[in-house]
């Protein structure tokens, strides 16, 4: 079904009052019309009522003379009707025509709400600075329309040139020592191979030399008791000779034969018993080598993996170094481009603040830029005018700066009234309540294409009507 336009029957009212006034009139002259030529034939010998004569004085009433007054003619019922009837069709008419008028008044009153207490609002974006530094120049003053993207303020980039020169020497050294790194894990994984297969085989040599020294401690085990086999048969040699040079059944010379037979021998059991010892220092100095080769080889399979490990986290950590100088290097280059400040959005240049020569910090506001292509009205209705009003509906506004009426829609109602955003909202639960009528902020939209000049400015008074 088609909405109805709320302007148009509100015209279409209006010139249906003022038929019904003009209809009115012309019925109310035929009226008096009508009323002057009865009054012309009575007056040319037509019946007239007859006029009461006022008493005598000379005569007294007969209520005075002890006579009963004459008893009052009835009136006839409808006589003022019947004297009267241009007054009372008159009067109804009237009647009708104010219930007429007064019906249209009232459709028209109830057909839409308004309020003074509105205003325009548009989007202020605030220019503010990520750096600090010294301003170089500025490109935009107040009420000056600056478009999106366009340069604002500059600053002295000199110390952000230093800074990014310093993260990219930062960052080559950081690479370089990742170069360097690099070889150091297989190399490392080599070398604890290397290491690990060198003292196995130490550990089977020293096993080796154990057995030989056992081999040999034996050997000189059974030198030694020959050697003794052969001392004991020289010794008894030696002690028979000497009985028989006694009987000098023998010569001197083979009694001396055998003396010397018997030192040899004792002198060769002497020398394999250091033989014996000797072999036996073999064995201890062969067990201390393996033990030697087996706990080097055990130390070299346990520590070869955190070797391996450690190359890994210094080239993890010299790579997270990498990494650091890089994101330093990009802040760097950023820092370099936050030199210059450009606007966010096209608009209007407000509240200047910065001056070339002044230093500034981040986040200190410059200037302000007003959005004049994206602007709305707020307007503050009463809480009882939101019974029927909804989004979406027609709205009328009148903005006072310009003199002329606008057409929008309501976009949206607030979601709290405006005293809950202020600084101290009120508390009802607290204290004597007093109840008074709240506010809330009703957003409507202007319809597009109306402001072709931007002459619309935020805060500008406006007077909103919202049609049913």
């Amino acid at each position: 079904m088609p909405q109805q336009n709320p302007v148009t029957d509100e015209g279409q009212s209006q010139a249906q009052l003022q038929e019904e006034q003009v209809r009115l009139r012309a019925e109310v002259e035929r009226l008096r019309a009508e009323q002057e030529r009865l009054k012309a034939e009575r007056k040319d010998g037509g019946p007239q009522a007859d006029a009461q004569r006022p008493a005598s004085p000379r005569e007294a009433p007969p209520e005075e003379r002890g006579q009963e007054p004459p008893p009052e003619p009835e009136r006839p019922r409808g006589s003022f009707i019947r004297r009267h009837p241009l007054g009372v069709l008159i009067g109804g008419i009237l009647i009708v025509a104010a219930a007429i008028g007064f019906w249209f008044l009232w459709g028209y009153w109830s057909s839409y709400e308004s309020t003074d207490d509105a205003q325009v609002g548009a989007h202020m974006d605030p220019v503010s600075s990520r750096i600090n530094g010294t301003v170089i120049a500025v490109y935009a003053d107040d009420n000056q329309h600056v478009e999106a993207g366009q340069l604002l303020v500059k600053v002295d980039p000199t110390d952000y040139r230093t800074a990014l020169s310093q993260t990219e020497a930062a960052l080559a050294e950081a690479q370089a020592n990742v170069q360097a790194s690099a070889p150091s894990v297989p190399i490392a994984q080599t070398t604890t191979r290397t290491n690990v297969a060198t003292s196995r085989s130490d550990v089977l040599n020293a096993q080796a030399g154990v057995a030989g020294a056992r081999k040999n401690y034996d050997a000189a085990v059974a030198r030694l008791r020959e050697a003794e086999a052969n001392n004991t048969k020289a010794q008894n040699d030696l002690a028979r000779y000497g009985a028989l040079v006694q009987k000098q059944e023998i010569s001197q010379q083979q009694y001396d034969a055998a003396v010397a037979a018997a030192k040899a021998a004792a002198q060769t059991v002497e020398a394999n018993q250091a033989n014996v010892q000797a072999a036996q220092d073999q064995i201890d100095q062969a067990n201390a080598r393996l033990e030697q080769a087996r706990s080097q080889a055990e130390q070299a399979t346990s520590t070869a993996p955190q070797q391996v490990q450690m190359q890994r986290a210094t080239l993890v950590q010299r790579r997270a170094a990498v990494e650091a100088a890089q994101a330093q290097l990009k802040q760097a280059t950023l820092n370099l481009q936050y030199t210059e400040i450009f606007s966010p959005a096209t608009g209007i240049v407000g509240r200047r603040s910065v001056e070339p020569g002044a230093r500034i910090q981040p986040g200190e506001q410059l200037m302000t830029i007003v959005h004049l292509d994206n602007v709305w009205v707020t307007a503050n209705f009463k809480e009882t005018q939101l019974r029927r009003m909804k989004a979406g509906q027609r709205a009328t506004l009148h903005v006072d700066a310009t003199d002329r009426d606008y057409d929008g829609y309501v976009e949206s109602v607030g979601g709290a009234t405006g005293a809950q955003f202020s600084l101290l909202p009120p508390e009802n639960a607290t204290g004597n309540f007093v109840k008074v009528v709240q506010r809330l902020p009703v957003r409507i939209r202007f319809k597009n294409g109306q402001d072709p000049d931007q002459r619309l400015r935020p805060g500008m008074s406006v007077e909103a009507k919202v049609w049913f």
